[in-house]
């Protein structure tokens, strides 16, 4: 729970970004920022006086309703010391026409102690002024210490009263300077804060001074072309820095590696990349999928041959451009190659390195002279691994009451004892903050017979016993009179009876409920954020697998005699108010056609409808007993083909299927 230590220990979060722009520069301006530098900061708001009608996508927009220059530095710092203020440690103000370079802004304040109070960016005499204090220009960026902040947001109040000032940045420095007594600074801790102003028509490209090359900020940024150019630019300048650091850094691996007890032999290929993984058994080996340009031979579906597509197409494409590029780059004056085809392709990703790669390709070769070969090479590549970065997410408590949702229908009704006996026992008795409702899916015929004879009779009088066992509980139940049990129609009804902040799980039967689970169901769904799928253990036919026999009681053999069912969508977890959002996209998309829900999932409402995380994982906690399920061939195709393959693929492993047809077949010839 490492959001909770960070919390409880004190520690901040790095940079904040603050983003100064208007009504009239919102759509130009501030979307050029968003597209080059926002996605470098761990985090970055946009503040403006007035909004336009639509914010652009992706952006965070603060607006304080008042266009005026000081008034709106007054409301944004105000802003920042409420929300952010005791969340990070380095404040970065900026405009929309400045263009900063986000990793060496990153790399500076990881060189500044958080102990001191901080105004740095680039210095200026106030206007009329002859003092040896200096204000920090807004249109190159500056930056705040946290300490700083919460010492300054007592004064401003004072400062918007009493100073006078038509630019806002000018303003800012004399509330610092006056009340705080701390001037801006362009150096501080042997860190320079570099800028460079631009003049009018200038072009990047043929900007070669050093000043130019080492700012941090460039200001001012007349149109949106020419934040982009400036972008490129840098881009380039970090790219090659990059590269001239790897080729640095092999080298000095190179030097190195011949002094360790492997030698040379211990040099990995490529240098300074993870060695391959190397298995300790058959069962560990990695395989490599074969691939053309035009097909896959490894498909999510299990397929022997599948069209090369989308994502996978991409990958190819562009690993075969880089390997003509490295091959020219290397041969070059000498020869150049040029692809006529890939005869062979072999991919597989090694969870220590990256994906791997081996491409038979059919060259043709030019030499100087103009003279023409053609050949096969064989190359490797390696698409290393890249920096992990932690996805920020919201964190949540496990203290949230789950309701659980459990569809019963005729052919379950073996079952629902188990499944009640299995939720009092670690639900009721342990006082988990859980509810349990029943949904009882009566056929037509059923249902006019319900007065006579109640098919659900004997889960009602379960139902009872319990409810007098445990006084303090409630277990409510809704009748549904359906032959297609719809799992989104079932829903809808389940939906409007419960509060929109509801956490449902919807169950099935065949499901033994424990706090584990309902823990990791409460963590992992997030409201207006992410859905759990859960993928259900589903343990093996004990008549194939032990023959009659016991099944071993040692916990060595949890987890063994079973599959992760990946066919079942059956359980779920999420918050209502995200069904509901989904649903009514849903409905908006369908209109009248109810009879498409008779082929849809809950999951895929939130597939294709929702725009939510959708978290779909191995759930080791979630174990069923192996049942045969009933598959109705009411719904559409694809449902009941996945519960056909459900149950097929839970009979057994290939092993022990293997061993019942030799039984089979010893059995036959005697």
């Amino acid at each position: 729970r490492t959001r909770y230590i960070q919390t409880e220990l004190g520690f901040h979060e790095r940079l904040f970004v603050a983003v100064l722009t208007s009504k009239a520069t919102l759509n130009t301006l501030a979307v050029a920022v968003n597209k080059t530098v926002a996605h470098h900061f761990p985090r970055l708001l946009y503040f403006t006086g007035l909004r336009s009608a639509k914010v652009p996508h992706g952006m965070v927009l603060v607006a304080h309703g008042d266009e005026r220059p000081i008034w709106l530095m007054y409301e944004t710092m105000h802003y920042i010391h409420q929300h952010f203020g005791s969340d990070y440690d380095w404040f970065y103000i900026m405009q929309d026409d400045t263009y900063a370079q986000a990793e060496q802004v990153k790399a500076l304040v990881m060189h500044l102690s958080i102990n001191q109070d901080v105004y740095l960016g680039r210095a200026e005499e106030f206007i009329g002024g002859d003092e040896q204090a200096r204000y920090c220009h807004g249109g190159f960026g500056y930056l705040l210490s946290r300490s700083l902040l919460l010492k300054l947001h007592q004064h401003l109040d004072s400062c918007r009263n009493e100073i006078l000032s038509v630019r806002p940045d000018e303003w800012l420095g004399r509330c610092i300077i006056d009340f705080l007594g701390i001037t801006c600074t362009s150096q501080l801790q042997g860190q320079h804060y570099h800028t460079y102003e631009l003049a009018q028509n200038a072009k990047p490209e043929k900007e070669d001074e050093e000043e130019f090359q080492v700012a941090l900020a460039v200001h001012p940024v007349s149109d949106v072309t020419l934040m982009y150019r400036l972008h490129k630019h840098f881009s380039r300048i970090q790219l090659d820095r990059a590269y001239r650091e790897i080729q640095d850094l092999q080298m000095q691996i190179r030097n190195l590696t011949s002094l360790t007890p492997a030698g040379e032999a211990g040099l990995t290929w490529p240098v300074g990349i993870n060695a391959p993984f190397l298995p300790k058994s058959r069962f560990e080996v990695i395989s490599w999928d074969y691939f053309t340009e035009q097909h896959l031979f490894s498909c999510p579906d299990g397929s022997p041959k599948c069209e090369l597509s989308g994502a996978s197409k991409a990958d190819v494409s562009d690993i075969i451009e880089s390997a003509l590029e490295q091959l020219n780059s290397r041969y070059q004056p000498l020869l150049r190659f040029s692809k006529r085809q890939l005869l062979n392709g072999y991919r597989r990703f090694d969870p220590t390195r990256g994906m791997e790669y081996t491409l038979d390709l059919l060259l043709e070769a030019v030499t100087q002279k103009g003279h023409t070969h053609v050949l096969v090479k064989r190359v490797s590549l390696v698409r290393p691994l890249s920096k992990v970065e932690i996805i920020p997410m919201p964190y949540v408590t496990e203290a949230t009451r789950v309701q659980l949702v459990l569809p019963l229908t005729v052919q379950d009704l073996d079952f629902v004892a188990n499944f009640l006996d299995m939720f009092a026992m670690n639900t009721l008795d342990t006082h988990d903050n859980a509810l349990l409702t029943l949904l009882f899916i009566y056929h037509p015929y059923d249902a006019q017979r319900v007065s006579q004879v109640d098919v659900f009779a004997g889960v009602k009088a379960m139902v009872g016993e319990l409810e007098k066992r445990y006084a303090e509980v409630k277990i409510p139940w809704i009748s549904v009179k359906t032959e297609v049990p719809s799992q989104v129609k079932l829903m809808d009804i389940v939906s409007k009876k419960h509060p929109v902040d509801t956490l449902f799980f919807l169950a099935s039967v065949w499901t033994e409920i424990n706090m584990e689970f309902l823990n990791r169901c409460r963590m992992n769904t997030i409201s207006n954020w992410q859905v759990f799928f859960p993928v259900h253990f589903q343990e093996f036919n004990p008549a194939l697998v032990y023959h009659g026999e016991q099944a071993a009681s040692s916990s060595t053999d949890f987890l063994r005699d079973g599959h992760f069912d990946r066919h079942s969508f059956a359980e779920a977890c999420f918050y209502n108010s995200d069904y509901m959002t989904a649903r009514t996209k849903l409905a908006a998309d369908i209109l009248d056609q109810d009879e498409m829900l008779e082929g849809m999932e809950v999951f895929d409402v939130f597939l294709h409808y929702s725009g939510l995380h959708l978290f779909r994982a191995v759930e080791p906690g979630l174990v069923q007993k192996y049942a045969l399920r009933s598959c109705n061939p009411r719904l559409s195709e694809e449902l009941y083909h996945h519960c056909m393959l459900s149950n097929l693929e839970g009979l057994a492993s290939r092993s022990h299927l293997a061993m019942a047809l030799f039984e089979q077949e010893q059995a036959n010839s005697t």
